[in-house]
C-alpha cells in the first residue's frame, strides 16, 4: 500500500473484513503474550527461566522455543481462549527463528527511524512496515527461520541476493532490501495488501497458481495477522492527528480570544 493515495480508508476497511474472516478458527486455548524491551509483542504457550535466558515455548506439544536475555522481556500477560490458528502463525517466524549469542537490539525509535526511511523511499505506508516487521520476526534482528530467511524482514538468501543485500543481519540493509520487495508485489498486485502479503509469505508463484490468496492455513492467518495489526496502528494514527488538530484549533481560538481581549 502506498503513502498516499484516495483509496486509502476503503482499503483499510476491506482489509479489516478480510482480517476478521481468515482469523476465524475452530480451536481455542490459553496462551502467553510477551511484551518485548523493542515495543514488540510475542504470542507463545509458555516461557521458562532456564541457566539465565528466557525460554520461550511457541508449542506445548513441540520443544519448538527461542531464548531471550531477562532484559529484553518487558511484561507477561495470559491470553485465555486466543485461536490457535493465529497465535501459531504471530509465534511462528519467532519460533523458528534462533537468536545468535550476542544479540543485537534496535530500540523502538531506531526501528522507526528505518521503516521511515525505507517508506519514504519506496512510498510505501510505514505502518504496514512495522506490521510486517512484527508478524515477520518480533523486530528480532538476528533472526533466523529453519527455512534459512534471515533478519528482521525474513529475507531467504536468494531474495536477499536478487534485491542487492548482502548481509540480511544488518538492519538497514534487510529493511530496505524487504520495502523493496513488498513494493515490487505491491506493484505486482495493483496495490492489493492481502495479495501482496500472502506473495510475501506463501511466493508470487502460488498466488498466480491460486489467482488469490493460497488455502494454506499458515499463509491465510499470517495475512489476517499483519492485516489486523495494520488497521490497529493506522487507527491509532487518525486518533493521534484528530487529537493533534483539535489541539491546534484550541490554540487558535484562545489566541483569537485573547487578541479580541486586548482590543
Amino acid at each position: 500500500m502506498r503513502t498516499a493515495g484516495p483509496s486509502k480508508s476503503a482499503i483499510c476497511l476491506a482489509a479489516a473484513g478480510l482480517a476478521a474472516m481468515l482469523c476465524l478458527a475452530p480451536d481455542a486455548h490459553a496462551g502467553e503474550r510477551l511484551t518485548l524491551a523493542n515495543g514488540f509483542d510475542v504470542v507463545c504457550d509458555h516461557h521458562a527461566v532456564v541457566d539465565g535466558r528466557v525460554r520461550v515455548y511457541l508449542k506445548a506439544a513441540k520443544p519448538d522455543y527461542f531464548e531471550l536475555k531477562p532484559e529484553d522481556l518487558q511484561a507477561v500477560e495470559v491470553v485465555p481462549d486466543a485461536p490457535a490458528l493465529l497465535d501459531s502463525t504471530v509465534a511462528k517466524p519467532v519460533a523458528a527463528a534462533s537468536v545468535a549469542k550476542k544479540d543485537l537490539q534496535l530500540t523502538a525509535a531506531d526501528l522507526h527511524q528505518l521503516l521511515a526511511k525505507a517508506g519514504l523511499e519506496h512510498n510505501v505506508d510505514e505502518d504496514l512496515l512495522a506490521s510486517l516487521v512484527k508478524a515477520e520476526s518480533g523486530g528480532q534482528v538476528r533472526a533466523r527461520s529453519r527455512a534459512g530467511a534471515q533478519g528482521l524482514m525474513q529475507l531467504m538468501p536468494a531474495t536477499a541476493a536478487d534485491l542487492g543485500v548482502a548481509d540480511s543481519l544488518a538492519p538497514e540493509q534487510n529493511v530496505r532490501g524487504g520495502t523493496a520487495y513488498l513494493d515490487s508485489l505491491l506493484t505486482r498486485y495493483h496495490d492489493n495488501i492481502a495479495l501482496a502479503l500472502a506473495a510475501y509469505n506463501a511466493g508470487p508463484a502460488a498466488v498466480d497458481k491460486y489467482r488469490g490468496i493460497p488455502p494454506y492455513a499458515e499463509t491465510r492467518a499470517y495475512v489476517a495477522r499483519v492485516i489486523h495489526e495494520f488497521n490497529r496502528r493506522v487507527r491509532a494514527r487518525v486518533k493521534a492527528q484528530q487529537r493533534d488538530s483539535d489541539r491546534t484549533g484550541t490554540a487558535l481560538v484562545a489566541m483569537k480570544s485573547e487578541r479580541v481581549g486586548h482590543e
